[in-house]
Formats: C-alpha cells, sequence, structure tokens
C-alpha cells in the first residue's frame, strides 16, 4: 500500500529543518516505503517546484556531508504543495481533492503531521474529520500531533476529548522527540537483552537514580512562551517523565506498542503523590540571574529556569529509591544523561581510609554524545590495597563507523507510517504525567511556596541544590558530557 503524509505548518522552521531532512534521509538509506508522497500545507502561496527548490537548499544545509543531489532529484517529484489555511473548511475540501488526485484513488494509509501551534491542533483535527479526511475506507489514517500537549491536566483532558471525536486512540500518534533517540531506545535493549543488568535493576542494589536535562543557553527571545511555561511545563512534563518511566518500567511481554505503553502507565500510577510539607522538602527551585533582564520578561517574575525533584515509585522494584529529577537553563554545559547509582558495598574490606567509595554507577548519555559508561572500582597499580574509580565506555558514533546517528525524526516518522506506537505517548500517559506536574506547579504558585533561588549561568543550578542533595548523604552527578 502507498503512503501519503500530509505536513500542515509546511512553512515552518521544523518542516525545513527537521521533518524534511528526516524523510529525505530515509528516502536515501531505501527505509521509506515505495510510493511514498509528502504534501506540505501552509498558507504561504508556493508551487509545486518552487517549494522543491526552497526545500533543496535546506535539506543540503541540514543533512550535511549526506546529502547527494542524485538522490535529491528521485525524493523531490514525491514532493507537493497545497496552499491552505487550517481555520478555512474549504481549504480541507480543496485538499481531500488534490489528495485524492495525486493518489489515484488507490488504497493508501496517510499520517497527518500537525507542524503548527498549539492553538490549532483542535481546530485542525475538527477539519480533518468534517472534510471525511479522516475516514479509513481506503487505508489508515494516523495524525501526529507535537508538544505541548495541553498546558495543564485540564487542557490535556479537553484536547484529548477534542481528537477522540475524529480521530480513535490507536490513530494518535503524540511525539517527543526524546523518544527517538539511539541512546534512549538503548535503554530497553541495555535492560532486556542482557542478564547481567536486569537483576540488579532494583531497591535491593540501587541507592538512587538521577536525570539530569541541563541547557548551556539561557531564553534568549523566547520569553513570551518560557514565562508562561517555566521549567516544568517546558521539560519535566514530557521529555524527563519520558526517560523516568523507561528507566523504572517493568518488562512487557514482547516489544509492542500496547504493552510497551502499558507499563510506563503503571509507572506513572505507582508514583507517590505529594501532599503538605512535601513540596518544600522534596522540590526546588530556581532562576538564573539576569533572568529578569531578558527581553519580554516581566519586571518580578517568579517563573523557574531551574527545577530539582524527588520523586518515589511505590511498587514492588522500586520502593524506597528516590527518583531525582532536575533542569536548568545557563547550565555548566549541555547534557541529558541517567544515572544508575548502586548502594555501596555492605563492608569496606580494604584499609584504604583515604577516600569513601561512592560505589557503581552506570551513566546513560542521551546527549550530546549518545553512549554509556559504567564506574566500577579497581586497584591502584604499586600502591598496596588502595582503590580507585574506572570506567568502561561504550560510544555509539564509534559503533556504526564514523557514520553520523540518525536523526530522531527519521525513526519517529518510519514508526508512525508503519503503524508502530511505541515511541509515541498515549492519551492516559499525558493526563497522568499532567497529573504530577499540576500540583507541583500550583504549591509554587501559593504563598506557601519554596523561594525562588538564584544562581549563576554557568554553574549546576543553585549552591541551595547540592546542599539538598549532601543533606541527604548524596550528591549531583555534576560532569558534563563523560563520553565525546
Amino acid at each position: 500500500m502507498s503512503n501519503t503524509i500530509v505536513i500542515f505548518g509546511a512553512s515552518g522552521d521544523l518542516t525545513s529543518r527537521k521533518l524534511i531532512p528526516a524523510l529525505y534521509q530515509l528516502h536515501a538509506k531505501g527505509r521509506l516505503p515505495k510510493n511514498t508522497r509528502i504534501v506540505g500545507v501552509s498558507r504561504s502561496p508556493f508551487e509545486h517546484d518552487e517549494w522543491r527548490t526552497s526545500l533543496r537548499e535546506t535539506t543540503s544545509k541540514f543533512a550535511g556531508k549526506s546529502f547527494s543531489s542524485e538522490k535529491w532529484d528521485t525524493f523531490a517529484p514525491n514532493v507537493y504543495y497545497q496552499s491552505g489555511d487550517i481555520k478555512d473548511a474549504a481549504s480541507f475540501k480543496t485538499l481531500a481533492e488534490f489528495l485524492n488526485e495525486i493518489e489515484e484513488g488507490k488504497s493508501t494509509g496517510r499520517v497527518y503531521y500537525l507542524s503548527t501551534m498549539p492553538q490549532l491542533y483542535a481546530t485542525a483535527v475538527d477539519q480533518l474529520g468534517a472534510a471525511g479526511l479522516a475516514c479509513e475506507d481506503n487505508g489508515t489514517r494516523r495524525v501526529i500531533i507535537e508538544k505541548p500537549f495541553g498546558t495543564d491536566l485540564a487542557t490535556a483532558q479537553a484536547l484529548n476529548a477534542s481528537i477522540h471525536n475524529v480521530f480513535g486512540e490507536e490513530q494518535i500518534y503524540r511525539i517527543d522527540h526524546y523518544l527517538g533517540k539511539e541512546t534512549v531506545q538503548n535503554i530497553f535493549a541495555l535492560r532486556f537483552a542482557n542478564s547481567i543488568f536486569e537483576p540488579l535493576w532494583n531497591r535491593n542494589y540501587v541507592d538512587h537514580i538521577q536525570i539530569t536535562v541541563a541547557e548551556e543557553v539561557v531564553i534568549g527571545r523566547r520569553a513570551g512562551y518560557y514565562d508562561t511555561s517555566g521549567i516544568l511545563r517546558d521539560m519535566f512534563q514530557n521529555h524527563i517523565l519520558q526517560l523516568m518511566m523507561i528507566t523504572a518500567m517493568e518488562p512487557p511481554a514482547r516489544y509492542d506498542g500496547t504493552m510497551v505503553r502499558d507499563e510506563k502507565v503503571k509507572v506513572l500510577h505507582a508514583m507517590r503523590k505529594m501532599t503538605g510539607g512535601d513540596f518544600a522538602s522534596q522540590t526546588v527551585r530556581g532562576q538564573y540571574k539576569g533572568y529578569l533582564d531578558e527581553e519580554g520578561v516581566p519586571p518580578g517574575s517568579q517563573t523557574a529556569t531551574y527545577a530539582a525533584l524527588k520523586l518515589y515509585c511505590d511498587n514492588w522494584r522500586w520502593r524506597g529509591v528516590p527518583f531525582y529529577l532536575r533542569s536548568g537553563k545557563g547550565m555548566s554545559c549541555r547534557t541529558t544523561q541517567i544515572v544508575i547509582q548502586f548502594k555501596n558495598v555492605p563492608h569496606m574490606m580494604f584499609g584504604d581510609k583515604s577516600r569513601v567509595p561512592m560505589g557503581n554507577r552506570l551513566v546513560m548519555q542521551v546527549q550530546p554524545a549518545e553512549g554509556i559508561q559504567l564506574h566500577f572500582e579497581t586497584k591502584v597499580p604499586d600502591a598496596g590495597m588502595k582503590t580507585r574509580t574506572s570506567h568502561l565506555d561504550f560510544n555509539f558514533q564509534d559503533s556504526i563507523g564514523g557514520d553520523s546517528l540518525p536523526d530522531a525524526y527519521q525513526r519517529l516518522l518510519l514508526d508512525a507510517v508503519q503503524g508502530d506506537a511505541s515511541l509515541f505517548a498515549r492519551g492516559d500517559e499525558v493526563e497522568l504525567a499532567w497529573g504530577i506536574i499540576d500540583p507541583i506547579i500550583e504549591a509554587w504558585n501559593s504563598p506557601a511556596a519554596p523561594p525562588l533561588l538564584q544562581y549563576e549561568t554557568g554553574l549546576w543550578g543553585p549552591p541551595e541544590a547540592s546542599q539538598w542533595m549532601f543533606d541527604q548523604n548524596r550528591e549531583w552527578f555534576d560532569v558534563c558530557p563523560v563520553i565525546r
């Protein structure tokens, strides 16, 4: 069966920077199913060849050395443009006629990608339904929705209800590009394809887990979005909780979209709810110095640009093991990493009193240099029975012989075309995640909110966040990318 990918918001940055380059790369590798057409829809007036010429230039830029003029010339004829306005019902009728024309009435699977402002998601879906474009009489119909999926639980529920009026849950693909990263997918393989890790992946051996998403950049000119969003909405509800779910989930019976997401949802159901003083004792919030001077930031804004949370997953595997989640702008470096901190040995038999071993540590680096590092104790040569921490490294880049790792959108777009929803968020998953984050946001907006701590850019957040960990006899893994 042939396929058509319809991109709404085709003149936007995401389409030229990520979507078209990813689809081109899939075509160049021979992975994009044959007879796949790409139709861009936007209000801007373009002819087919005019849009193809524009995309050739941007794709060449973002695909880099892998760009081939010859392969582009075989890809471009299947790229089309249709001018249209999401708010205009007539535009959707015209689009339906155009799709039927290029598909020649043959059974064709369609994927509608909503690369638009979030405020237009519900409108776009309503228009698709009214124009009969969600009907599956002549092939599958799926819709991809970019984050954010609402701004709180109530808006997420309203958005889900609106979309479900037109599409069934099995047709909806809520995309989070973090889940398309090779290292995130490798967590599944590391845990469930190796017998040496899974027996240790529990409260008996793990002291705590840290998940850090640090960004070196500040907000720049994004105040219009960021000051109404803040770090919890921007990073925690989606990216960080997704990483936590994959780290904490039970093994599914098989790698199947429904079963994988069932296990992820169970993690959210098991998360301990914060009450009363928990919001002060188990959360830290901060704002980098200079935030109030950024263009567009209101005077006296209390928006957090840094957050650290301590969460518990109350099930048999993780009872009593804290999950420390943190993210911030203006941090020391750009890195996303998951740290499994194992417990110390019950008795240190060696006489080296100069240092206390930190316990074994498994570091899964999601970006920028994807890889895995294992920390373990070894003997210091020619020094009696003193020990030191050594490490084993696995770097994805080295393992593929110098080729560049595929962009996350390649994997996710191909999965959506093929109907594999394993790496996409489900409706109940999104709502449960908001159910964790909303009470924290509410507490931070109340008179009893913990103090908004100030921190210098270029560091690891507020010094008080480090002291917070020390008070718990733990410390952050404050290391810029351990794998380069």
